[in-house]
């Protein structure tokens, strides 16, 4: 599990880091293919509490690294079986699940807090939102609760999953990352 506190191991391709008092957990996985990050982000929605509002995952990588693939995974296991646009126009995508919403967004055309606080930011603090491209907004990836970064590695992916809240280390080591 993500709280083993074990180093890296290339025969699992598994790295965790103990944290220590205050300090965020880190968990690093590799995903070979397409099918390992839609498996993390379904082991992700499985792992948060029932209904999922009020929670902030922040979703970094580069163009193409399969953040919009880990957050269509995501509502498809929340069971969301139509169609998953990107958010790059609109900016953001809403999606009701009856006890909570899911909210999709990609920050990449913005870039300050008052442009956040346009889009109506405060009024989807009681949703899960699943932001691409927070970095675009300072301080935003730091009021996170989970940080996903995903990174090329090879022909696959690496993902680095950190637990910047209290509650958001408490779900990842719930995961197994194994």
């Amino acid at each position: 599990c993500c709280g083993s506190g074990r180093a890296w191991d290339d025969s699992i391709g598994l790295a965790c880091g103990d944290p220590k008092l205050g300090e965020p957990l880190i968990c690093e996985t590799a995903l070979p293919d397409e099918t390992a990050t839609v498996e993390l982000a379904g082991q992700l929605a499985a792992a948060l509490p029932d209904p999922a509002g009020n929670w902030l995952i922040a979703l970094q990588g580069e163009l193409g690294a399969g953040k919009s693939t880990f957050a269509r995974a995501m509502l498809r296991r929340y069971g969301h079986d139509g169609p998953v646009p990107s958010p790059t126009y609109t900016l953001v995508e809403p999606y009701d699940f009856h006890e909570f919403c899911i909210y999709h967004i990609d920050l990449y055309r913005i870039s300050s807090p008052d442009e956040l606080e346009f889009l109506g930011w405060s009024d989807l603090a009681d949703g899960l939102r699943m932001v691409e491209w927070p970095e675009r907004v300072q301080g935003l990836t730091e009021q996170a609760d989970i940080r996903i970064v995903l990174r090329y590695a090879g022909e696959g992916r690496r993902a680095e999953l950190v637990g910047m809240s209290p509650k958001g280390a408490e779900v990842l080591k719930g995961i197994n990352l194994n």
